[in-house]
């Protein structure tokens, strides 16, 4: 797994995922302050998903305040990630980013890509386009374990999961 992580960081370069320098930028940030701003979460929507986020901007700031803080404050994935999507323009990949971001020696971005990778690599059953809380918690136990198995943190395994979906897919994403 080592090889297979290290070959496709190095793939990563040239997908359409989210710049990995970006998201440490927003998780220094997050720490300092101890929460987001709404022009914050807007602005780690969009480099998400840049369909959506537009819906960010329907949050009152005190709720992107009061719910950024608030994820500090509990230990739980799926309870981090369930405070996150309930932000207007945060389904969990896009919640996945914040938490990457915040952490990413212990979370990593998921999507349908890392979710097929992990399909075709064994760890999970069957393919999905939709993810909820449950879903990340799914997903981001064998990001672990592949970051244990390897000299990589979990952020760095689900890029290189992304990666390897790109390279290898054949016909369209949906």
């Amino acid at each position: 797994m080592e090889e297979f992580v290290a070959e496709y960081l190095d793939y990563y370069e040239e997908t359409q995922g989210v710049l990995p320098e970006r998201l440490a930028e927003f998780g220094e940030a997050y720490r300092e302050q101890g929460h987001l701003t709404r022009d914050q979460l807007y602005d780690i929507a969009y480099e998400s998903s840049t369909r959506s986020a537009y819906h960010v901007e329907t949050n009152p700031p005190e709720r992107c305040r009061e719910v950024t803080e608030n994820v500090l404050a509990v230990t739980g994935d799926f309870s981090k990630l369930q405070l996150l999507t309930g932000l207007s323009g945060f389904k969990a990949p896009t919640a996945s980013c914040i938490l990457a971001a915040l952490d990413p020696e212990r979370h990593a971005v998921v999507d349908t890509r890392v979710w097929a990778s992990l399909d075709r690599l064994g760890y999970l059953d069957g393919r999905k386009e939709s993810f909820d809380a449950a879903d990340y918690v799914t997903m981001i136990e064998p990001i672990r374990e592949i970051a244990t198995e390897t000299s990589y943190t979990p952020a760095e395994v689900g890029y290189a999961l992304f990666a390897h979906d790109d390279d290898v897919r054949e016909g369209r994403l949906h």
